[in-house]
């Protein structure tokens, strides 16, 4: 399985009154990761919806807050696909400070139509694309 990493710095903006990350703002951090891994398989989330009339959207997440991260941390997000069904992208993902695991989450992720906003299979070049990444 292959796993990205993305470097994440927190920020004022990120922080509570106690210079705590806010929780929902390791969503954040998550997402951003998610959106590079495919965009360094040249997918823009722009172009599918475009080409496509698709767009991967956030069907399950599940999240494990171990420790706090503060302000100025410098972070890496480490991202890997588990599974890849018809409609469907398993990601899991892992939050670090200094190779220290702060918070984890599984992620299931639906390709949908933005038109009909209903599941639909991924396309075959995505889904082989996606295939042929992770499992190298």
């Amino acid at each position: 399985m292959r796993i990205e990493r993305f470097p994440v710095r927190v920020y004022f903006e990120d922080t509570d009154a106690g210079n705590i990350v806010y929780h929902a703002r390791y969503l954040h951090f998550f997402e951003r990761a998610r959106t590079e891994y495919l965009r360094q398989l040249r997918f823009s989330q722009q172009q599918l919806i475009k080409d496509f009339d698709l767009a991967f959207v956030v069907k399950k997440m599940d999240i494990d807050f171990i420790l706090p991260a503060h302000l100025d941390d410098a972070l890496e997000v480490e991202t890997e696909i588990t599974e890849i069904r018809n409609a469907s992208i398993f990601f899991h993902q892992r939050l670090l400070r200094e190779n220290t695991i702060i918070c984890t989450t599984k992620v299931i992720i639906a390709c949908v139509s933005l038109s009909k906003m209903k599941p639909v299979l991924l396309p075959k070049m995505i889904k082989d694309t996606l295939t042929n990444f992770h499992c190298n």
